[in-house]
Formats: C-alpha cells, sequence, structure tokens
C-alpha cells in the first residue's frame, strides 16, 4: 500500500474520531462527515469516502466504535451506515 494510502486513512479514522468527539454521548456521524472534513473545503469529498470506510473497519475491528442504521445495530460495513463512539 503507497505512503500515502496509508496516511490518508490515519487522516480518515481521526477525522471520525474527532466528529465523534464533539458529539454527545449517543449521537451518531454520517461517513460523509469525516469524508468532507479531510476533504476540506471546497474538494470533492467523495473522492475520501473509500479512506473513510477503509477507517471505518479498521476502528470497528478494534472495537473503537458501533455502526448502526436507523436505531438497529450492524455488526458489519455494508450499505448505509452511521458510526458511534462504542
Amino acid at each position: 500500500m503507497p505512503a500515502a494510502q496509508a496516511q490518508t486513512r490515519v487522516t480518515a479514522g481521526e477525522a471520525i474520531l474527532a466528529l465523534l468527539a464533539e458529539r454527545a454521548e449517543g449521537a451518531t456521524i454520517c461517513p460523509s462527515e469525516a469524508a468532507r472534513l479531510i476533504a476540506g473545503p471546497g474538494d470533492d469529498w467523495r473522492a475520501g469516502m473509500a479512506a473513510v470506510h477503509a477507517a471505518t473497519d479498521s476502528l470497528l475491528a478494534q472495537g473503537s466504535i458501533a455502526l448502526s442504521w436507523k436505531g438497529e445495530a450492524k455488526q458489519k460495513r455494508r450499505g448505509p451506515y452511521r458510526i458511534a463512539r462504542r
């Protein structure tokens, strides 16, 4: 894996955790919020979604986050999802 991709994943993971830290206990974030944060103003946030998905998978495997959709817990990332602190 190129170093630039590894750095993007770290940045995506940090973005996820930073956004969750700003939210109330029990609140969730949309993965696109993290992509927008790493993209910055005016950049194409959609290009960062692969890095956000990868960081989500990693944080989920570490037990740092939980996933849900419409109030139902998800065990793995598939389809639409929300991210919460664990």
